[in-house]
C-alpha cells in the first residue's frame, strides 16, 4: 500500500483552510494547525486521516514540527485582516498583522523545509486580491498580502526543487469576510462572494497538476462581478 502523501494547511478550524483541509483529504494525510483546539479535533475526526495541529503561529518553533519528518504540501491559509486608514491605525495594528500574514508564514516554512525539501514538496500561500492592489482602508492588510506575495516569489526562487503557488481570491463568504463587512460598514452578502470550496478547488489544481508543471500564481474572482 502506498503511503499518502503529508500536507500541513494552517487556518484549518474554519473558512478557506477547513475547505482546504476537506479538499484533501481523500488523498493526503493532513496536519489541521490553527488555534481552535477542539474545533480542529472535530474536523480531525471527520476525515479518513487527519490530526490536529493545536498551534500559536506567531510563537512557533522547532519543537512544534520536530514529529514532521517528510511534508509534500505546507499551506498557508490563516490570516487576520484589520481594516483603517493609515491616519487610523496604530502601529500595533500593522505589528500583529505583519506577525501573523507574514513573519510567521516565512518562519513556519523555515522550520519544515528539512521536511519539504526531501519530498520535493509544494507550499502554497493563499493570499488575496488586496496583495495585488491596495485600496483605501486597506494599507496594513495589503501591505502584509504585498510582503507574503514577496515572500512566495523569493522561496520560488531559491528553493528551486519545491513548487511555490500563489493563491489571490477575491473576497470569500467566511466568518473573517463577515469581520471585514462590519469593519467596512457594508452588508454581508455571501450570494456575491467565492465560497471556500472554490478556493480549495484552486488549491486542488495546483497540487494536481502534475511534475511537469508548476502553478506559480492563481487569481480568483467573484463571477457576480467586481463587489463594494
Amino acid at each position: 500500500m502506498t503511503e499518502r502523501p503529508t500536507a500541513l494547511v494552517t487556518g484549518a478550524s474554519r473558512g478557506i483552510g477547513e475547505a482546504i483541509a476537506r479538499a484533501l483529504a481523500p488523498t493526503h494525510h493532513v496536519i489541521l494547525g490553527g488555534r481552535d483546539g477542539d474545533a480542529l479535533a472535530a474536523l480531525a475526526a471527520e476525515l479518513p486521516d487527519a490530526r490536529a495541529w493545536p498551534v500559536e503561529l506567531t510563537q512557533v518553533t522547532a519543537a512544534d514540527v520536530a514529529d514532521v519528518e517528510r511534508l509534500d504540501l505546507l499551506v498557508h491559509s490563516a490570516g487576520i485582516g484589520t481594516l483603517g486608514t493609515i491616519a487610523e491605525l496604530p502601529a500595533d495594528a500593522w505589528r500583529n498583522t505583519m506577525e501573523l500574514n507574514v513573519i510567521a508564514v516565512a518562519e513556519l516554512t523555515r522550520l519544515l523545509l528539512p521536511a519539504l525539501r526531501p519530498a520535493g514538496g509544494q507550499v502554497i500561500c493563499v493570499n488575496s486580491g488586496a496583495g495585488l492592489r491596495a485600496n483605501p482602508g486597506w494599507g496594513a492588510y495589503a501591505a502584509s498580502k504585498f510582503a507574503l506575495r514577496a515572500f512566495a516569489d523569493a522561496l520560488r526562487q531559491e528553493e528551486t526543487d519545491l513548487r511555490v503557488t500563489t493563491v489571490y481570491p477575491g473576497r470569500v463568504a467566511t466568518d473573517m469576510q463577515r469581520g471585514v463587512r462590519a469593519q467596512e460598514g457594508g452588508e454581508y452578502e455571501p450570494d456575491k462572494y467565492l465560497t471556500p470550496e472554490s478556493v480549495a478547488r484552486a488549491v486542488l489544481a495546483a497540487v494536481n497538476a502534475g511534475p511537469d508543471a508548476h502553478l506559480t500564481e492563481l487569481v480568483l474572482r467573484p463571477s457576480a462581478g467586481p463587489v463594494n
